[in-house]
């Protein structure tokens, strides 16, 4: 093998999927290689040295040979991190898994992005130690905004002729929220407002210390249809645990 084709880093398996009678495909975010899908030769064999480094939600340090075609190789793997605590229940198992597929549904494959990976590390750290109803919406919201399609929150983006007019509704074919005057897309309070506007703000630890209420749930919703809008399709782990 050539130096060149090899290189090594870490990062989360966000998906994994059956590859003949022993191997794996893996899809990884990493931090200095974008997301990178690879070659588990072996990993589904009890034996195998990478059993249980690359079983999905693992943080994991890999070394990798970067293949011909799509699919690169994992020449070895261990595991940084496996998260425990969000493993104990369905509901925070279940976040997690809606953190990655999100991840995987935004970024493009072989980027030079760590933010990602930074923050799905970071997220599931903090899910590991206590749940969070807010979590996951901040994260989909936060990551929006890191790929430029954040959400217009401050004004009506209809705009003209507003007249002060108070803030009740957003639009995500709009890009953000309309006034009464303009009332377009599905209703938005001011208490949800409030803390959309919060996270844009980058006051997330403030929203994630926030109790499940009529404003969290209201807020979540806002964020999914404006996920679902822009990537054009649904998040499947959030739909199987009725998110």
């Amino acid at each position: 093998m050539s130096p060149q084709m090899q290189y090594r880093d870490r990062g989360v398996v966000l998906r994994t999927i059956k590859l003949g009678e022993a191997d794996r495909i893996i899809t990884i975010i990493t931090s200095g290689h974008g997301k990178v899908r690879a070659v588990a030769k072996g990993a589904r064999r009890t034996r195998s040295r990478l059993a249980g480094h690359v079983e999905p939600l693992r943080h994991v340090d890999l070394q990798l040979y970067r293949g011909r075609g799509e699919l690169d190789i994992v020449t070895g793997a261990e595991t940084l991190d496996r998260w425990p605590g969000l493993r104990e229940d369905l509901d925070r198992l279940g976040t997690a898994m809606t953190l990655a597929e999100a991840v995987d549904q935004s970024v493009h494959d072989r980027g030079d992005d760590p933010v990602p990976y930074q923050m799905l590390v970071g997220a599931l750290g903090r899910l590991d130690l206590a749940s969070s109803e807010m979590l996951l919406p901040a994260f989909l919201l936060r990551l929006l905004a890191h790929e430029g399609t954040a959400p217009l929150l401050d004004e009506c983006v209809v705009g003209g002729g507003c007249d002060d007019a108070a803030i009740v509704a957003f639009d995500p074919a709009q890009g953000g929220v309309t006034c009464e005057t303009h009332r377009r897309g599905r209703p938005l309070g001011a208490g949800a407002l409030g803390l959309l506007r919060s996270i844009i703000a980058g006051q997330v630890n403030s929203v994630l210390e926030a109790p499940r209420s009529a404003d969290t749930q209201e807020a979540a919703a806002v964020v999914t249809s404006m996920w679902e809008y822009h990537m054009d399709r649904r998040l499947r782990s959030a739909d199987l645990l009725g998110r």
